[in-house]
């Protein structure tokens, strides 16, 4: 099996421990699969985007992508003392809602700084959960932040996660798949029409890897 991040010295010793504890906790309780890992640059900055239906999202991608990934997270969420001692533990960089002026150009200034130390920073374009599980519109703004780092975004597509509800999943080991495609590139935008036309090519890379029941508003139908 492969370790995540070999030899990554960025990786704090606090997210390994964190890797070597949860990882086999979730083989326990869940039947998942990771498609498509030969995708995944072994080295070198990266922006992975990826749907967002539970909260474990982000740990299956963590290890579905075998390198430490620091996520982007709501102001909201570092609030709460436990949740936000742990997204500082994780490195989380802060994204508002309100779109504060001062807090999106402190989100680039980190996100650049990070990536141009190697490190691979984590999107969910959709900006928020969708409970249904299928795609919603992607937000522009984590479009336009992903075109100006210019470096490689790595689609990542899971279904399944949206059957963890109650008490019941935990025997059942319901059954996930984390789809990874191939890393592109986004040109840079500057008028609005173009912000949101990024927002929605991150998403048909993301809906191309899951099943059609899942595409939501960029399925062929729109639902």
């Amino acid at each position: 099996r492969q370790n995540i991040c070999p030899g990554d010295k960025k990786v704090t010793p606090s997210q390994r421990i964190f890797v070597a504890l949860v990882k086999p906790l979730y083989r326990l309780f869940l039947s998942w699969e990771v498609r498509g890992k030969e995708n995944v640059p072994r080295t070198g900055p990266l922006i992975v985007i990826a749907n967002h239906v539970h909260v474990i999202d982000a740990e299956l991608i963590v290890f579905g992508v075998s390198r430490w990934i620091i996520f982007i997270a709501k102001e909201q969420l570092f609030r709460y003392p436990l949740l936000g001692f742990i997204l500082r533990r994780a490195q989380a960089l802060m994204v508002s809602r309100q779109g504060k002026l001062s807090m999106t150009r402190e989100l680039f200034r980190q996100a650049r700084r990070k990536l141009a130390r190697g490190a691979v920073i984590g999107i969910f374009p959709e900006g928020k959960r969708s409970h249904q599980g299928k795609l919603q519109a992607g937000k522009p703004g984590l479009g336009v932040l992903a075109s100006r780092m210019n470096v490689p975004l790595l689609p990542v597509g899971i279904a399944g996660t949206e059957k963890i509800h109650g008490r019941s999943w935990l025997w059942k080991r319901p059954k996930i798949t984390v789809n990874i495609g191939k890393p592109f590139y986004l040109p840079r935008a500057a008028s609005r029409q173009q912000r949101k036309a990024l927002a929605d090519r991150m998403m048909t890379e993301i809906a191309a890897l899951l099943p059609p029941e899942y595409r939501g508003v960029y399925g062929r139908d729109g639902d």
